[in-house]
């Protein structure tokens, strides 16, 4: 399964976007945010993702993300949408000139959870690897590129049929930045079975 940005689907269309064979850029918008219920009942659901479909069970999709976030919750990154209630996605948040949250979200059956740690503010681009074993996903970081390391292993309750993967960009608050991804490969699943 080859990446091919020709096939690549919105779910809620910026405003201000850019998308070639090498490269896509999103101008994120004020208030878009992906989030459900969990910890002060809090519900948004309006950012900006660009996905492929597939029915593909076991594949990796690796991106470089840049971003030039500066205002607290900036996020770029991956997600998994099937729809509002069940989605992940992974990314770097910005939270002040000194650090900023480097973590993931996966959302079953509407509610979200959230694992972070925290990396330097001054880090501005970073791969992520995102493997599917049927309902299963393996997302992983790097700072070169080249060696990467885990973030989290989880299950999504609907993924186990059709997904939708791909890139995302928002900002939760009053807020507005240009994210980059490129890089973008789709190939064989590199998280091998447990043995």
């Amino acid at each position: 399964m080859a990446f091919n940005s020709s096939k690549l689907k919105w779910v809620r269309q910026p405003k201000e976007f850019y998308i070639s064979s090498e490269k896509i850029e999103i101008i994120t918008e004020p208030y878009t945010d992906l989030w459900q219920k969990t910890y002060y009942g809090f519900q948004n659901d309006n950012a900006p993702i660009l996905q492929l479909d597939t029915e593909e069970k076991f594949f990796t999709f690796v991106v470089k993300t840049q971003f030039e976030s500066k205002k607290r919750f900036d996020q770029c990154g991956v997600a998994i949408y099937l729809d509002s209630n069940n989605w992940l996605k992974a990314s770097v948040e910005y939270e002040n000139d000194k650090i900023q949250r480097l973590g993931s979200v996966v959302t079953n059956h509407s509610y979200s959870d959230w694992a972070t740690t925290d990396i330097p503010s001054d880090i501005k681009m970073i791969w992520y690897r995102l493997s599917r074993r049927q309902a299963d996903f393996l997302i992983e970081y790097s700072l070169d590129g080249i060696e990467f390391k885990q973030m989290r292993i989880c299950h999504l309750f609907e993924g186990d049929k059709k997904i939708s993967f791909g890139i995302y960009a928002c900002s939760p608050e009053k807020s507005s930045f240009k994210a980059t991804f490129s890089k973008m490969s789709i190939g064989d699943c590199v998280w091998k079975e447990h043995k």
